[in-house]
């Protein structure tokens, strides 16, 4: 079976400046290129597993976010590290557009994103990893069945262990990757 690198997008990929949806305010953290490559290098396929009520809100449309994911996924295909999929929760139980508010199975801590793109692209879950920096990221991958799942960011070095169902903390995907793939 095939394996996933689960990555969250805003705080992981890209510094999170709240509700980005443009391309000109899109800002890649450093480094992210380079340790997607690793892991693609390493067979993981690259999956985005995303929240974004900034849809549900109405600040930006549908249309915006997969514009601006072409965009984001052309830049990871020049850089060799393709992404496979991306997969996004516009809603919010409760700050949301009436078509938009609901409790869904989809937004992190659930793990239907995670479930979808198994059962969509074959992905063994247990041999899988998911990068966050949430510790929503963190539980919707324990909810999920994933075997290492790295909480990156200065409140993962903050999170005592018995609360982030975490197996890896780092400061940003690039160190993630590093320690991960040299332990592995």
């Amino acid at each position: 079976m095939k394996k996933a690198a689960f990555l969250d997008r805003d705080g992981v990929i890209n510094i999170d400046h709240a509700y980005v949806y443009r391309p000109e305010e899109f800002e890649f953290v450093d480094g992210v290129f380079e340790a997607a490559k690793a892991l693609v290098n390493a067979g993981y396929e690259l999956v985005v597993v995303t929240n974004q009520s900034g849809i549900g809100r109405g600040y930006y449309s549908e249309a915006d976010f997969a514009h601006c994911c072409e965009w984001m996924k052309a830049r990871f295909a020049e850089a060799g590290a393709p992404i496979s999929a991306i997969y996004f929760c516009p809603h919010h139980p409760e700050k949301a557009l009436d078509a938009y508010r609901c409790v869904c199975d989809c937004r992190k801590p659930e793990p239907g994103m995670i479930l979808r793109a198994q059962k969509e692209h074959g992905y063994d879950l247990a041999s899988s990893l998911m990068v966050g920096d949430k510790l929503s990221d963190m539980k919707a991958a324990a909810n999920a069945g994933i075997g290492t799942r790295i909480h990156v960011g200065k409140d993962g070095r903050e999170i005592p262990a018995l609360e982030a169902p975490a197996t890896h903390v780092a400061l940003n995907l690039r160190e993630a990757v590093s320690t991960f793939l040299k332990d592995a």
